[in-house]
């Protein structure tokens, strides 16, 4: 009988009676053996690792949450060490391939002239040349929705660079919901990206309001099942504050939001979280009434006042593991009880923690993680104090 051991490329092909399908099949084996190129990451944000080569990354928000304005930073990281909380992780320079779908030409090179250059100059010094080779900047709104995918891929091959950003993937497709394109594009994309050694970046806005947190229709879903990070913008009023906090990732966990403010040039400067953001928010979108949360995780009482159900929802989030990082805890939470706001999030976790259903530590790789007791202490009863009432804040 023929095992798996002996079925390595060198020989396989003398085995007789394989198919050119498993022959094909074979080179994808996995073993503890096999050498494999390491994952090399191009940036870190808080000191993780993030965006690494052969991988996607997700990129969403609503409209006008920040989500350029982060491309933006990105790009500049490709030419200098730090930019706010970001730093670069090779000692060489990234050639970048900003593609863009959405803007007019006015609007692309206005962020080149305005606000990436004048990022770079801020930290190079103002006689620093700008080295606009590094960069391959494409403005396709104008360009046939046929050719758009065909012209991206072939740009990678050609101009080889480390950081793609596809601002945004929405438009490569005629219909975002239609399962079978988005399927398409995704694996296109991931094979360009594992092909040129490189990251692609995919922007795509974020559900509507009252929906989920995620990007957006089929190819969303799909984006969210392959990316290896999903990163998520959103502005802040009214204080203008701009927030970037990963959604999702498959390795490092990053639990800080990266907060920041655009001063009087026009350039992002760190700043400091909003002492009420869930409050803050409220004005800019609908109160978190408990009519957009998942109802399963609701307790509605004959007063009228409500509460989540603490124990059932982050019992339900772990979905049979005993432990999870945090950034995976806080996504399935948010995801689970259609959480729209991390704040109510942090509230939440609160009460669980409180409630003495999880421990807290932190790992061998310095990350956060959380453990399901599965013997828990007996729970407190609600109190009046900790009901929440349509319209409170959180």
């Amino acid at each position: 009988m023929m095992t798996p051991l002996s079925l390595d490329p060198v020989c396989a092909a003398q085995q007789p009676g394989l198919s050119p399908a498993l022959l094909e099949l074979e080179k994808q084996r996995i073993t503890s053996m096999k050498e494999l190129e390491p994952m090399e990451f191009l940036f870190s944000l808080f000191d993780e690792p993030c965006f690494p080569r052969r991988e996607l990354v997700g990129f969403t928000g609503r409209a006008k949450s920040g989500k350029t304005f982060v491309m933006s930073i990105l790009m500049v990281l490709c030419l200098i060490a730090e930019v706010l909380s970001f730093r670069r992780l090779t000692a060489d320079r990234l050639r970048l391939l900003w593609y863009d779908t959405e803007q007019s030409d006015n609007s692309t090179q206005d962020i080149l002239k305005n606000r990436i250059i004048p990022q770079f100059h801020q930290v190079a010094g103002d006689d620093a040349e700008f080295p606009e080779d590094m960069f391959d900047i494409f403005n396709v709104r104008n360009v046939d929705r046929e050719k758009r995918e065909a012209y991206l891929i072939a740009a990678i091959e050609y101009y080889q660079p480390d950081l793609v950003i596809v601002d945004g993937i929405r438009d490569l497709v005629g219909d975002i919901n239609d399962g079978t394109v988005a399927q398409a594009l995704i694996e296109k994309l991931m094979r360009a990206a594992q092909e040129y050694d490189c990251c692609i970046v995919c922007v795509l806005h974020q559900n509507k309001s009252g929906e989920s947190r995620d990007p957006r229709g089929w190819l969303g879903t799909e984006l969210l099942n392959k990316a290896f990070d999903v990163f998520a913008t959103e502005k802040l009023m009214p204080q203008r504050i701009f927030k970037l906090e990963q959604l999702y990732t498959r390795k490092y966990d990053i639990e800080q939001c990266l907060y920041f403010s655009v001063d009087e040039d026009g350039l992002p400067v760190v700043t400091q979280e909003p002492a009420d953001t869930y409050a803050s928010q409220s004005s800019s979108n609908t109160s978190e009434e408990h009519g957009s949360l998942n109802d399963t995780y609701v307790i509605h009482h004959l007063d009228g006042s409500w509460e989540m159900d603490v124990p059932k929802l982050f019992t339900d989030a772990f979905q049979g593991h005993d432990t999870l990082r945090g950034a995976a805890l806080r996504y399935s939470v948010m995801t689970l009880g259609n959480i729209a706001k991390r704040g109510m999030y942090n509230h939440c976790l609160q009460e669980a923690m409180k409630l003495n259903l999880m421990t807290k530590s932190i790992d061998s790789a310095n990350r956060v993680t959380y453990q399901l007791r599965t013997t828990q202490q007996p729970l407190r009863e609600p109190q009046q104090q900790d009901l929440w009432k349509i319209g409170d804040p959180f």
